[in-house]
């Protein structure tokens, strides 16, 4: 009887054994056909390394410069609000470049000891800026980054009102920029930036027949917000 009880006890021990290895061999199976692509399932790629932006830039002016031999003078710009287009190609997903493309207008006042000439003349600006970008990746969808970059400002279509004649002089400036992305999928986003810019560029001015020379403190903020798009 014994004997009996002690090869059922065996076989038991044997069937359980057999049961648990079969199962740990089918999971195994499992897990590594669930480790291999199947046919047709689609692989999510890395992103491209180019982005563009577009938004809506409003431009805001410092108010400030002086026109030279003339003690109290001031100067004013008008501030306005046009489209921008940005292009960025990230080195690393840390990394970037990011070249700023738009076209705006100044009007060009007199303050202080020349406040009475009012509207002196106005000029476009085509500034384009280049800034090199860290972007903070921990924070999934939102994505900040900071930047900073130089950036050369070119004046066309001036004219004068007040003033006989307007030249204001194309120049180097340099540029600081905070920003973020909030990323809806894996291509769209939306995008708020803020840049400021330290522009001061030279001008000639000929009034009442009388020529003069200055500087133009303008160092806008740019601050804009609008849709990304990652290839």
């Amino acid at each position: 009887m014994a004997r009996n009880q002690m090869r059922a006890a065996w076989g038991v021990t044997a069937a359980v054994v057999l049961i648990v290895m079969g199962q740990q061999a089918v999971a195994a199976d499992l897990a590594q056909a669930a480790s291999v692509p199947q046919a047709g399932a689609s692989v999510t790629e890395a992103p491209s390394p180019w982005q563009i932006r577009l938004r809506a830039l409003g431009v805001v002016t410092e108010d400030s410069g002086y026109v030279n031999a003339v003690p109290g003078s001031d100067l004013s710009y008008s501030n306005t609000v046009t489209p921008e287009l940005d292009i960025s190609y990230f080195f690393t997903d840390n990394i970037a470049a990011e070249l700023i493309l738009g076209s705006t207008y100044a009007n060009i006042g007199g303050q202080g000891t020349i406040g009475g000439l009012g509207n002196i003349g106005k000029a476009r600006l085509l500034p384009p800026t280049l800034t090199l970008q860290y972007h903070f990746t921990d924070f999934g969808a939102f994505k900040p980054y900071v930047g900073a970059g130089v950036n050369y400002t070119i004046f066309y279509n001036q004219g004068a009102s007040r003033a006989d004649a307007l030249k204001v002089k194309n120049t180097f400036g340099t540029a600081l920029q905070v920003g973020f992305d909030y990323m809806v999928d894996q291509h769209w986003g939306v995008n708020f930036d803020v840049k400021k810019l330290f522009l001061k560029p030279d001008f000639d001015v000929t009034v009442d027949g009388a020529k003069l020379t200055g500087k133009a403190e303008l160092d806008p903020w740019l601050i804009g917000a609008g849709v990304t798009y990652r290839f």
